[in-house]
């Protein structure tokens, strides 16, 4: 039984042009292998933020459900994210 299937697949010009150059750099030594690349990296990153919604987004979730005084309003949330953002564009 074969271990791979045959896929046609239609890209914009600008990602067939990327890799046709990823190819042409020696970097890959086909398109199917920057296509593979492309979906396992994917599909690490699917697999990242699943395990951060698991772990960590679960857990703040529960925590809170938990004890709903540990939440933050809404003006406590903006007047935190501008200051962070202050802070940021101030070290620019």
């Amino acid at each position: 039984m074969r271990s791979t299937q045959q896929f046609s697949i239609t890209l914009p010009n600008e990602m067939a042009d990327a890799v046709r150059a990823k190819v042409a750099s020696g970097e890959y030594a086909t398109e199917s292998e920057v296509i593979r690349d492309g979906l396992r990296t994917l599909l690490a990153r699917d697999r990242a933020v699943e395990d951060w919604l698991r772990k960590d987004v679960a857990t703040a979730y529960d925590a809170l459900k938990a004890d709903s005084s540990r939440a933050v309003g809404v003006n406590a949330v903006k007047a935190r994210l501008a200051a962070a953002h202050k802070k940021v564009s101030a070290k620019a």
